[in-house]
């Protein structure tokens, strides 16, 4: 069974913009897709492989751990 995971931060009250967040970002792939609200200010990423990339540069970058973190079975 494959799995989907959705990370989500809100930015409101973060140490970096979405402009900077963007700047940052390794390169999406076919299972990993960069997602941004600009206007509820929020950022995250969905993934549809076995694992997710290291985040933890992204955790230094925002200063806080994601907000929503969630997995779902793909049925």
């Amino acid at each position: 069974m494959s799995v989907a995971r959705i990370i989500v931060w809100n930015l409101a009250d973060s140490k970096s913009s979405l402009d900077e967040i963007r700047g940052q970002l390794p390169s999406p792939t076919e299972d990993l897709f960069w997602i941004a609200n600009e206007p509820q200010e929020r950022f995250g990423l969905i993934s549809l492989g076995e694992t997710l990339p290291d985040l933890e540069n992204l955790r230094t970058l925002i200063g806080k751990d994601p907000d929503v973190a969630e997995e779902f079975d793909l049925v």
